[in-house]
């Protein structure tokens, strides 16, 4: 077959170049291949931090900062409290504050000194077998009133406390053998009821027991001690005698040269502890 009998379309064909692929505009292709290069910094820095990546070790320690914090914030709203109900002390109150301190400092110190030279007759004493029985004698006699199993005298005061409305309870009362006991007290005895160290109170109705004993008012402590140091003690600002008429009790307070407490309690042995030198 000729050339001239090749159809007119076909030699059209011929004569166009031919097709090329179609290709991406420049801007298209570059915004492919390289999408991190058109971020800012700003903007790679929101990406990286958000979501949040949070890991368990992370999620511990920000519990534990949290409960610290929360720990110290207490710790300082307690302490503010205080420190602002002694900036609104009268300066008398704070001056028997401190005089207490130093009461109760003093106390120590002297039982401090009374073993010391307990310890240096023992050591210096020619008989000391028979200086040994001496001080057992007496320290015998010193934990009988303690213990409650042997009367006592002494100077001290008399608490007398008056609830004619029924307001008082028996945390009240325990609260005034507490601070009694801190400042000194010896022997306490409470409407004929002798107050030991396993002693405790609880409410009956309107009135109060001791020891299981049901107490009514008035109440009427007996308290061997200093008297000096015992009634500052009760006396003391947002203390025993303050909250108790804050409740309308009428509270007195005598001091006196001589108190008996001789409401006595039964020695009790122990179930179970026994004397290591046994």
């Amino acid at each position: 077959m000729s050339n001239e009998d090749e159809q007119p379309e076909n030699r059209l064909r011929k004569e166009l170049p031919a097709e090329a692929p179609a290709s991406a505009p420049d801007g298209e292709q570059g915004a492919e291949e390289q999408p991190e290069a058109a971020l800012t910094g700003r903007q790679r820095l929101v990406k990286g931090l958000w979501p949040p990546r949070v890991t368990r070790a992370q999620l511990i320690v920000a519990l534990l900062l949290f409960g610290l914090g929360f720990g110290l914030a207490v710790q300082v709203a307690s302490n503010s409290d205080s420190d602002s109900a002694l900036r609104g002390a009268r300066q008398e109150d704070l001056v028997r504050i401190l005089d207490e301190l130093d009461d109760r400092t003093q106390r120590l110190e002297d039982e401090k000194q009374g073993l010391e030279k307990q310890r240096s007759e023992l050591q210096s004493s020619s008989d000391q077998a028979s200086e040994a029985r001496k001080q057992t004698a007496e320290k015998e006699k010193q934990l009988g009133i303690l213990a409650g199993t042997v009367a006592a005298q002494g100077p001290g005061i008399t608490i007398t406390i008056d609830d004619t409305k029924g307001t008082v309870q028996a945390d009240m009362l325990l609260d005034a053998i507490q601070e009694l006991r801190a400042a000194g007290a010896e022997a306490i005895e409470v409407n004929g009821v002798r107050v030991v160290a396993n002693t405790y109170l609880t409410d009956s109705g309107k009135s109060v027991s001791v020891d299981g004993n049901k107490i009514n008012a008035p109440y009427r402590f007996k308290v061997i001690g200093k008297p000096q140091d015992l009634e500052p003690a009760l006396n003391i600002p947002g203390g025993v005698v303050q909250t108790l008429e804050k409740e309308q009790a009428v509270v007195t307070v005598e001091r006196s040269t001589k108190i008996v407490v001789d409401a006595l309690r039964a020695a009790k042995r122990p179930d179970y502890a026994r004397s290591s030198s046994q």
